[in-house]
């Protein structure tokens, strides 16, 4: 059997010293410290031990994880000096536990708030599909990592799609889980409320063990068959529909219809709205972006020492000007909105819709164009926000059939992941690679 070391040496480091001078995927490479991780995992195996269904694994962390004695930087130049962490992200040292090899940090938005992936600072990394085209954020290094094999699984997190997005337009498996499962503890926050740390993987398989690992518990049974004859799949169309590429559309109709000839009973639901009365609850800052201008206010208030990037600083301090009862009304609307999902949804075992209803356009046409940034950011979040603002929790697997790729995204109600995984993974078998 292949060694640990061996697929580290080979498959990894080889590509990334064959680019270090345009890395733009990882802001930080632990090659000695992987190496010596990769030697110690071999070394159980020669002696017939293992510490679980991780050990070995190449892992990727997004850069917003503490990782003990450094600075935390989260996308940005302005945590550079800041001072180094005392100890690991709780996740981190749940890694190392399980036996994960972690290879580096990767690149994502400034202060993970935007969905398009790109970061004036370390760089625009390229689609692992199509390095011309934006790879999706707030947690751009992972999907690409993952997508291009620099990983075997890519942590990173989701405040209202950064998990999903990426693990949409890279092609790849993205799981986000029930908020506050897997703990917060060291990783730099953007809303105490909407943050969950999730894997970005090529299997829901493999989503599954590091999930489980950073959340300290056993693995779902995916190994046992779960028939999906019988499940009740909600589609939801409407507003969540509206504006979907016909590539997209047509790739979802085939997917469901394949669920839907396995027995499984398809049924419409309307949530829309649930969905207007979310909107108008945050009508004048959305949650994410009113806790974010709470952390970051001293440096709003006094302005910041260094550039931040103007899509990151314009919606935090137009936030930061929002009455703090806009913000207490538009938690405590929430709270009744969630309750109000959670017994709409419980007529069904999954929502299913597309991750994103559109594709990864050209980093250059983003650029060029802010109309069709600001537009593809609105699309690109609007249906993974979906269940972090009704605190629920979702995977977006890819789709088969796409020249460019797009992900069906399925919804569970709160804490039901062990159940939602196990659905995802008989989709997946169902639609093939």
């Amino acid at each position: 059997m292949r060694s640990v070391r061996d697929h580290l040496e080979e498959n990894i480091m080889a590509r990334l010293a064959a680019r270090v001078d345009e890395e733009r995927v990882f802001t930080k490479l632990y090659t000695e410290a992987a190496r010596a991780a990769a030697d110690a995992s071999d070394a159980r195996k020669r002696a017939g031990v293992t510490l679980g269904p991780l050990d070995g694994t190449i892992v990727s962390i997004k850069d917003l994880f503490d990782v003990a004695g450094e600075p935390t930087t989260a996308g940005s130049l302005m945590p550079r000096n800041a001072a180094p962490a005392l100890r690991d992200a709780a996740i981190v040292g749940r890694l190392r536990q399980a036996g994960a090899v972690i290879i580096g940090k990767t690149n994502m938005t400034e202060f993970a708030f935007t969905a398009i992936g790109d970061n004036p600072h370390y760089g625009t990394p390229g689609n692992a599909t199509d390095a011309s085209r934006i790879p999706g954020g707030s947690s751009s290094g992972a999907g690409v990592s993952v997508g291009e094999g620099t990983c075997d699984i890519a942590i990173g997190s989701d405040t209202g799609g950064s998990v999903r997005i990426p693990a949409s337009l890279n092609g790849v498996v993205g799981f986000k889980p029930t908020a506050r499962r897997v703990p917060l503890t060291g990783a730099y926050p953007l809303s105490a409320t909407l943050d969950s740390i999730g894997p970005l993987a090529l299997s829901v398989a493999a989503c599954a063990i590091a999930d489980a690992a950073m959340a300290g518990e056993e693995p779902p049974a995916l190994h046992v068959p779960l028939p999906l004859a019988g499940l009740r799949v909600g589609i939801t169309r409407g507003v969540l529909f509206e504006d979907t590429e016909s590539a997209i559309t047509a790739a979802f109709d085939r997917s469901l219809r394949k669920i839907e000839q396995t027995g499984a009973h398809l049924a419409e639901i309307s949530i829309d709205d649930l969905l207007a009365d979310m909107r108008s609850a945050t009508r004048r800052g959305s949650i994410a972006a009113m806790e974010g201008a709470e952390i970051h206010a001293d440096w709003l208030a006094t302005g910041a020492l260094v550039p931040v990037d103007p899509h990151v600083s314009g919606p935090l301090s137009r936030a930061a000007s929002i009455p703090t009862p806009v913000y207490i009304r538009a938690i405590r609307r929430r709270a009744a909105l969630v309750a109000a999902m959670d017994e709409r949804l419980a007529s069904v075992d999954v929502l299913a819709l597309p991750t994103t209803p559109v594709t990864a356009p050209t980093i250059v046409s983003i650029a060029k164009d802010a109309g069709l940034r600001d537009r593809t950011e609105g699309l690109l979040l609007r249906n993974t926000q979906v269940a972090n603002q009704f605190d629920l929790c979702a995977i977006s697997l890819p789709m088969p059939g796409m020249v460019r790729q797009a992900g069906l995204m399925l919804m569970a109600r709160n804490g039901r992941d062990h159940h939602l995984l196990r659905i995802a993974a008989e989709v997946e078998r169902l639609l093939g690679p």
